[in-house]
């Protein structure tokens, strides 16, 4: 996939000598790297993009953006910015941020050597006047300028971390879990919510209110990432900069949250995982032990027959007080 170069951004004619915005040249290069999944900017008012895409070179996604849009950025991979009027919102992986490009072009870059993976939500003016208007008040400066047509200071909103809740609701925007007859109802309920979620200014918080719910957020991460790959885990040095907290800070906190370490909760994942596949029946002991990330039978073994009471060749039939006993011994 070339993303060397971006094209030029094409026009549609209307009647009256004017143009139409259209974003679809700016993607080009990248193919099907680009996909629309719901909705239109100009009919419906919001629009819902996926991009995956590898950038060969610096690649300039600032002519994707639709004049008088409020676009919400939900970045899983890849880093890049967007700056105009003296702000800048930088997007690291797993981070979600706006901005409001009025009538001039913003300036926005995606690094270069990168998989880029994020999912944009468009949001013309009026759609977030009609379904924000009792929440005005509430909005971000950003978000109300773009809504009362007023010259705004700045054009971006802090970034922030996604949680794992976002990172699910991302995957059902992708794979939406309704019949496509409900699916026009089901994703302006989604593209409010994310409104909402994003474009609403959320209260103070105390600073050790903010602290302990970075803490479960970034906890819930590790979690997350674990599930993801148990056979080929992060390291914990990668798993800090995925988070973006150094590994030390991320081993402490996990620790205090969970009461184990993150070896110990990957372990206990690894033995609910196998327990899951030998109850399927479709993947014989050694099967599942390298399915979970054991390369050695006889430890595999060992920590499954601390874990549940019975080696795993009779697990499917170890009786309840052998799991009751286990249970006991291990609190």
């Amino acid at each position: 996939m070339n993303t060397d170069s971006p094209s030029p951004v094409s026009s549609r004619h209307r009647p009256d000598g004017g143009a139409e915005f259209s974003e679809a040249g700016a993607w080009r290069d990248v193919g099907a790297g680009w996909q629309k999944i719901f909705g239109s900017f100009r009919g419906v008012g919001y629009s819902i993009e996926w991009h995956d895409f590898l950038a060969k070179r610096e690649f300039d996604w600032a002519p994707s953006f639709h004049p008088d849009c409020v676009e919400l950025c939900l970045n899983l991979d890849g880093h890049g910015f967007v700056e105009g009027n003296g702000s800048r919102a930088e997007f690291a992986p797993n981070t979600a941020g706006f901005y409001y490009r009025q009538k001039e072009p913003l300036a926005a870059k995606r690094a270069a050597g990168e998989r880029h993976q994020f999912l944009t939500v468009e949001f013309s003016c009026p759609f977030l006047a009609k379904h924000l208007a009792e929440t005005k008040a509430m909005l971000h400066p950003v978000v109300r300028a773009a809504l009362e047509g007023c010259p705004c200071e700045h054009v971006t909103g802090s970034t922030m971390r996604l949680t794992t809740q976002q990172l699910q609701t991302i995957a059902t925007l992708r794979q939406p879990p309704v019949y496509a007859a409900a699916q026009p109802v089901w994703y302006q309920c989604k593209a409010l919510e994310l409104a909402v979620t994003f474009l609403v200014k959320p209260e103070e918080e105390f600073f050790c209110t903010r602290q302990q719910r970075l803490a479960q957020e970034r906890v819930e991460q590790v979690i997350m990432l674990l599930k993801q790959n148990l056979a080929e885990p992060p390291s914990l040095e990668e798993l800090g900069k995925k988070i973006g907290c150094s590994h030390f800070y991320l081993s402490r906190i996990f620790s205090a949250q969970t009461g184990q370490t993150i070896t110990q909760h990957l372990r206990q994942l690894r033995m609910e995982r196998a327990a899951e596949l030998l109850k399927a029946r479709e993947l014989n002991v050694t099967e599942v032990a390298m399915e979970v990330g054991y390369s050695s039978l006889s430890h595999f073994s060992s920590a499954f027959q601390e874990t549940f009471g019975c080696c795993p060749g009779l697990y499917p039939l170890a009786t309840t007080t052998q799991k009751s006993i286990a249970t006991k011994s291990r609190s």
